[in-house]
């Protein structure tokens, strides 16, 4: 991210407290690079890959690029938690 400098006339402080407004909602609204969500998933990049063209993870391409939300990946990981819970339960409970 390129930081601009101050314009003249405009305090430093005010600068600063800008620069990390910023920089806070770049945190809260995280995007993440397919390398980090490998690793945050513990999966192979072509896994991933694989999912991101078959619509089945949260994504979006930037160029050539796949990035990913950290919000929307989260949510995604625990409605994939909860799917399975319910699954695992109807295969053990012997309900067809």
């Amino acid at each position: 991210m390129a930081i601009a400098l101050p314009q003249k006339g405009v305090c430093v402080s005010q600068f600063k407290e800008k620069e990390r407004a910023v920089k806070a909602t770049a945190v809260e609204g995280e995007v993440l690079t397919a390398k980090e969500v490998c690793a945050l998933l513990r999966i192979h990049p072509s896994t991933l890959y694989k999912l991101t063209k078959q619509g089945r993870i949260p994504s979006f391409r930037i160029g050539n690029d796949w990035r990913f939300r950290m919000e929307l990946i989260e949510r995604w990981m625990a409605e994939k938690s909860v799917y399975a819970r319910l699954a695992r339960n109807v295969i053990e409970s012997g309900v067809n």
